[in-house]
């Protein structure tokens, strides 16, 4: 009896064996998928990240350019605008001159109008002494 019972024994002992095997096997297989699901995933949120970072970046970078752009535009701006100013100085000075000049012409012509009337009253004085 003894030994119908040992029969059954290693049947389920194989059995068992089996079972153990088959649970190692798809722990393996689980644990290898796992893995491999997990360095994908690793991977994939890697090139996502290089994604969003090229992204950024690119538009941190267009921002920079741009801005260098508007600070050359700006020192030309400033340029022009210190050039501008010194012509428009140059031209208040030549307009200030041409006022004064045209003043001194005024004032000329105004001599020469009293010299003018001085020498006719002096001519008068002398006519009128020598005819009397």
């Amino acid at each position: 009896m003894d030994r119908s019972k040992q029969p059954e024994v290693g049947g389920l002992e194989a059995s068992l064996l089996q079972l153990m095997h088959a649970h190692n096997q798809s722990s393996i297989q689980l644990r290898e998928h796992t893995d491999k699901a997990k360095k994908d995933a690793i991977e994939i949120a890697k090139r996502v990240s290089a994604l969003l970072v090229d992204s950024v970046d690119g538009g941190v970078q267009e921002a920079f350019i741009t801005e260098k752009r508007i600070e050359m535009e700006i020192r030309a701006l400033t340029a022009a605008i210190v050039q501008f100013g010194k012509q428009t100085d140059q031209w208040l000075a030549a307009s200030h001159a041409i006022n004064t000049a045209i003043k001194e012409i005024g004032d000329f012509e105004n001599w020469m109008k009293t010299m003018e009337f001085d020498c006719k009253s002096i001519s008068a004085a002398i006519y009128n002494i020598h005819q009397s």
